[in-house]
């Protein structure tokens, strides 16, 4: 939803931006584009006149903008893994009328940038990317470096703080301002840490081995609910078009080209980490079906032609960065309507409590129960 973001500096309202979070429309509208914790860094970054020295202003894990557009006077650039998140900051851009010229965005396996003095670092609910994101710090810039991360203050432990310390070098944090609050860190000249991702682990009852980026869900071991979907995954004829949606690392559809090597793969999700891992994965395990793959960043199957996919495996997420939400299942369950072929399947998984049941059979207008257990469904629907 639209929703002003106020920047309060010296008691006089400042800015009053107007911020989507992306994809617009959005089901759940009492969730908002910015946080008290982008505003605690905003005001403290104006009110110490830190963008002031012409150096580039680096982001890190900026969701929609709500940093960027605030800076946009300034060269900044920002870091994320999220596609969707990328589009979110350049919506918001043109909805303000805010220039671009200034602005470069950068996905989580670039290089940083150059010239940098400022770090502004929102704290990701993922800590294996902040630990991967603090040591790529570290290693880039001196002990000059500005850098304050900020996030809610119930989300900020001692935990978290021996973090910042460990691969960064000494850290302070600020008093807690509308339940925010800052962490402040001096990059020491200690040695920097060696990355110790991407993560390889071997994937139980076979010969492969799987590569996780930081930024990828289950990075040690298979999770859960994909050794639940795996055992639940349909029989898929030769030169069938499948899409694994939301792939993370691709075991998903690693399996079905184990069982059906003729199958024509599709690995799409939103992590630029995640599709990386996934190409990694059929590469390495795989390579003589490498070229009946495809790996794509897109925001769901917005890009995928309608009518044109047989069968669609997918664990649709039940979050948006820190927010609960279900809007991204909805638009997952659109979608794939949409693209599949007449007689075409969605198989998803997901938690028992979800009621993806509904969903889907207000969409396909069926829907059937393949497997259960305590913890997770797995459905299907024919379109």
């Amino acid at each position: 939803m639209i929703s002003p973001f106020i920047v309060n500096i010296d008691g006089i309202y400042d800015k009053n931006l107007f911020l989507d979070r992306y994809p617009i429309g959005q089901v759940n509208r009492a969730l908002v584009a910015w946080d008290s914790a982008d505003e605690y860094l905003v005001n403290y970054v104006n009110e110490h006149e830190l963008t002031k020295n012409g150096h580039t202003l680096l982001l890190f894990n900026d969701n929609f903008g709500a940093l960027a557009t605030n800076f946009s006077q300034v060269k900044v650039a920002t870091v994320s893994d999220s596609w969707v998140s990328k589009k979110g900051v350049q919506h918001n851009f043109q909805q303000n009328g805010l220039s671009t010229d200034n602005l470069t965005q950068l996905n989580s396996l670039d290089n940083l940038p150059d010239n940098v003095c400022v770090v502004l670092y929102k704290i990701p609910k993922s800590k294996s990317l902040m630990i991967d994101q603090l040591i790529s710090i570290k290693a880039k810039y001196n002990q000059e470096l500005i850098f304050i991360a900020a996030d809610k203050a119930k989300e900020i432990h001692s935990s978290t703080l021996k973090l910042f310390e460990k691969y960064l070098g000494s850290t302070k944090t600020s008093l807690a301002v509308k339940k925010a609050r800052l962490v402040f860190s001096q990059l020491d000249n200690k040695e920097v840490f060696a990355s110790p991702f991407p993560t390889i682990w071997p994937l139980e009852n076979t010969s492969f081995t799987i590569a996780n980026h930081s930024a990828v869900y289950a990075r040690e071991k298979l999770d859960i609910g994909a050794r639940y979907f795996m055992k639940n995954l349909p029989e898929v004829t030769a030169n069938s078009r499948v899409i694994d949606l939301g792939c993370g690392n691709g075991v998903i559809g690693l399996t079905v080209l184990a069982k059906q090597p003729a199958a024509l793969v599709s690995f799409i999700d939103e992590s630029y980490m995640a599709v990386a891992s996934a190409k990694q994965n059929i590469t390495e395990n795989l390579p003589e079906q490498l070229a009946q793959c495809e790996f794509s960043i897109n925001d769901c199957l917005a890009d995928v032609e309608p009518n044109s996919v047989d069968l669609i495996l997918c664990n649709p997420p039940f979050h948006q960065q820190n927010a609960t939400t279900d809007h991204i299942a909805w638009q997952m369950f659109r979608d794939s309507h949409r693209v599949l072929k007449k007689g075409g399947e969605l198989r998803i998984i997901g938690n028992r409590q979800l009621g993806y049941h509904i969903k889907l059979k207000r969409l396909f207008g069926n829907e059937k129960l393949i497997a259960s257990n305590d913890k997770f469904v797995t459905l299907s629907a024919i379109k």
